[in-house]
């Protein structure tokens, strides 16, 4: 099963690519893995799969444990400050620092640690009372304060679209983000390098990448229903 949605997947990416005069390799695609065993995650690997999302830190530390350490491991959930030290060494990125004050706990985390981490910042576009993320008018300030961390490096920008039935009508928030990102780049508050676009799940990838992603979060599109029982 693995085989052909992961096919399917690809071929969207394709298409949504030529769609928009963009070259397949600039889209990254995270498989989200939440709640999928090993065996399911090593089937992707199998398949050319290196880049794996998870939203909870204790089944990322357990699968970074037992997977293959060429794996590039996504932090793609909300994270509590309390728990950030024990991925900051795992991460290839966390796509949700949406607060102050859980970059500073990421930066001290490290620290003690002397790594690097690289984070996108969340952003609530769509403004939905239910989803994690600063508001676009706070972006800028925000920024200009994240820079100035040693251990993290901002890479770019994050965001959770609406669940919508029909996939064009995310297309305004996912314009929103690219526009975000643009301006902030012109105003070098970030020396130029705050250019990753993290938008688009399974429902909504194609148009997500039409409108600039760089990485795609799909799960159910590759995994097939989520196993809430787990």
């Amino acid at each position: 099963m693995i085989k052909r949605l992961l096919a399917t997947v690809r071929e969207n990416i394709q298409a949504a690519c030529q769609k928009a005069g963009r070259d397949p390799d600039e889209v990254t695609l995270i498989a989200v893995s939440k709640t999928k065993p090993i065996s399911l995650l090593e089937e992707a690997y199998e398949l050319g799969v290196r880049d794996f999302g998870e939203n909870k830190v204790q089944e990322l530390a357990d699968k970074y444990e037992k997977m293959a350490k060429d794996i590039r491991w996504h932090m793609i959930g909300h994270l509590q400050r309390n728990k950030v030290k024990y991925i900051v060494d795992k991460v290839a990125l966390i796509h949700s620092v949406d607060s102050l004050r859980l970059l500073e706990t990421i930066e001290a985390e490290a620290a003690k640690k002397n790594c690097l981490v690289n984070v996108l910042i969340q952003v609530n576009v769509a403004e939905e009372d239910s989803k994690f993320g600063i508001k676009a008018g706070e972006l800028e300030q925000f920024i200009k304060r994240a820079v100035s961390f040693n251990h993290v490096k901002v890479r770019g920008l994050m965001t959770i679209a609406p669940y919508v039935e029909h996939p064009e009508e995310n297309r305004k928030h996912f314009a929103r983000l690219q526009k975000l990102s643009v301006d902030i780049m012109h105003k070098n508050v970030d020396n130029g390098n705050v250019s990753i676009l993290s938008m688009g799940m399974s429902g909504d990838y194609m148009v997500a990448i039409e409108e600039g992603a760089d990485m795609i979060r799909v799960g159910t599109g590759i995994f097939g229903e989520r196993e809430y029982s787990v």
